[in-house]
């Protein structure tokens, strides 16, 4: 099964609603509302470490394991 992820933070996008939005409204694949709205990127100057950190507290929020989020972040996040 071919799962569409943002190229930014790795989410994976299931439904049109999580898609990221370019500048004229239109809905882009490529990345998640959350990282990218209105042509621009949310958080532009985030590095690596800094989306490891943001989507590891989201992912325990959710109920995951702090180590069983980093080392899937570590192996899902574009490098």
């Amino acid at each position: 099964m071919n799962v569409t992820v943002c190229q930014s933070c790795g989410m994976p996008l299931t439904t049109p609603a999580q898609f990221g939005t370019e500048a004229d409204g239109s809905t882009t694949r490529e990345y998640c509302i959350y990282c990218y709205k209105e042509g621009k990127f949310e958080q532009p100057g985030m590095s690596l470490e800094g989306m490891t950190e943001m989507c590891t507290a989201i992912l325990k929020d959710e109920g995951m394991d702090e180590e069983s989020a980093r080392s899937m972040l570590r192996n899902q996040l574009p490098f």
